[in-house]
């Protein structure tokens, strides 16, 4: 996630990020204005239409659809946000549900031996949760106090140990029932937070509508050269290719943050979370 400082306009209007939707969408783009001058000179010089030709009555086409496509990006781009807004929620939850149960594994004075287990197995699970939700097998090194099997899911594996090890502590007589009650609150927690993050990451934008944007984008932009070069002329060479870097790069924005969890520029900052988790459970029952 890109760090910045919302006031600097000046860095924002002249300097090309690394994010910014300009570096993907130049070669496209200077193929639109390649088009759009072939388009103006063969209707200008070579067929020599006039303003008053029928085919410059396309622009009320453009009018009509100019309208509905800014309404269909608008609620892409909000959709996406919304997906993007809930992840960072669920990763919140994440670190109160970790902080909380530190705060109360601390209350219980339990030994240095089940203290220190808590203080790996709390933030070993945001770790394996953000590794499980990028796709990846497995985490880091095995340890004595949580031993996993990389080929299943890790985070479950994770949260059955400290489910069991309470389970254990009551056993023992360390913790009463009704502090097992408190503490699988909290644990639920976990699997709950980690559900719903799966449900972002693997319920993509439906794949019709996605293929109808750009469908929509892509005959919307290669029709605007023949209704705007009679008004235009040649500069519809740098027109329609803003044109088209404005309406795709909406489209480009919401395809990234509709998966927040992932290493791209307006990604969640899953891994910062993560090791603040760690310090935080570490302050607290270290």
């Amino acid at each position: 996630m890109i760090n910045y400082n919302p006031k600097a306009w000046f860095s924002f209007i002249f300097h090309v990020h690394k994010a910014d939707t300009f570096r993907k969408l130049w070669p496209l783009m200077l193929s639109v204005s390649v088009f759009s001058g072939i388009v103006a000179f063969l209707e200008l010089y070579y067929f020599k239409l006039s303003e008053s030709h029928s085919v410059s009555n396309i622009n009320m086409m453009h009018s009509i659809l100019g309208f509905v496509i800014s309404m269909l990006l608008v609620f892409r781009t909000n959709t996406s946000y919304d997906r993007w807004w809930e992840g960072r929620r669920l990763l919140g939850e994440l670190t109160n549900i970790s902080r909380n149960l530190a705060i109360k594994i601390k209350s219980l004075k339990l030994d240095i031996e089940d203290n220190e287990y808590f203080v790996y197995g709390i933030p070993k699970y945001a770790f394996a949760l953000k590794e499980h939700l990028r796709e990846k097998q497995y985490f880091g090194k095995n340890s004595f106090l949580i031993e996993v099997d990389g080929g299943k899911h890790i985070p479950n594996q994770i949260a059955a140990s400290m489910s069991d090890r309470i389970y254990n502590l009551l056993a023992a007589g360390k913790i009463s029932g009704e502090q097992l009650i408190i503490l699988s609150a909290d644990l639920s927690r976990f699997t709950d937070i980690c559900g719903g993050c799966e449900r972002i990451k693997r319920t993509p934008i439906p794949f019709s509508y996605s293929a109808f944007i750009k469908k929509f984008l892509f005959i919307y932009v290669i029709t605007l050269p023949f209704g705007w070069v009679f008004s235009l002329g040649f500069f519809v060479m740098l027109i329609v290719p803003f044109v088209f870097y404005v309406f795709t790069s909406l489209e480009l924005i919401a395809e990234e943050i509709e998966d927040p969890f992932g290493q791209d520029a307006n990604d969640l900052p899953v891994d910062e979370i993560c090791n603040n988790i760690e310090k935080h459970v570490k302050e607290i029952l270290g």
